[in-house]
């Protein structure tokens, strides 16, 4: 979600929270943000948990993950899929590897936190699928 519709949600809340109900109101709908951030840091902590327990780079399958992907999937949600941390290959752009147990690989370019393109990469040395946004 673009952050300034989160912000504009939660001013909104504590508006209406007022003009309906006074200082109760507000109180509510600190506590409705409060719970929805809290909620969001979970689901990121229990991502990058999982991630982080397994092997880095490895994902159990790359034909998968390369039919899977999307382009302006957020970062959290390519961890997801992948259940681990992608093994950096490049700075600029941001690029990420993770490669199955039979030596296929794909690598996911970021830019902006958001995957831009990525690249299919088979072990029997076939030309690379690479996919990027129509």
């Amino acid at each position: 979600m673009n952050p300034w519709i989160g912000w504009a949600l939660a001013a909104l809340a504590f508006f209406v929270g007022w003009r309906a109900w006074g200082w109760q109101g507000v109180v509510l709908a600190f506590s409705v943000v409060a719970f929805w951030l809290l909620l969001q840091f979970t689901r990121i902590s229990r991502v990058m948990r999982r991630a982080g327990q397994a092997p880095i780079g490895h994902v159990a399958s790359a034909v998968m993950l390369h039919s899977k992907l999307h382009a302006g999937m957020p970062l959290i949600d390519v961890l997801r899929l992948t259940g681990s941390l992608g093994r950096k290959t490049a700075e600029t752009p941001e690029t990420f590897a993770w490669a199955d147990p039979g030596g296929t690989q794909v690598q996911v370019e970021f830019e902006g936190g958001r995957c831009a393109r990525w690249t299919l990469q088979r072990e029997d040395g076939a030309a690379p699928e690479t996919t990027a946004p129509l």
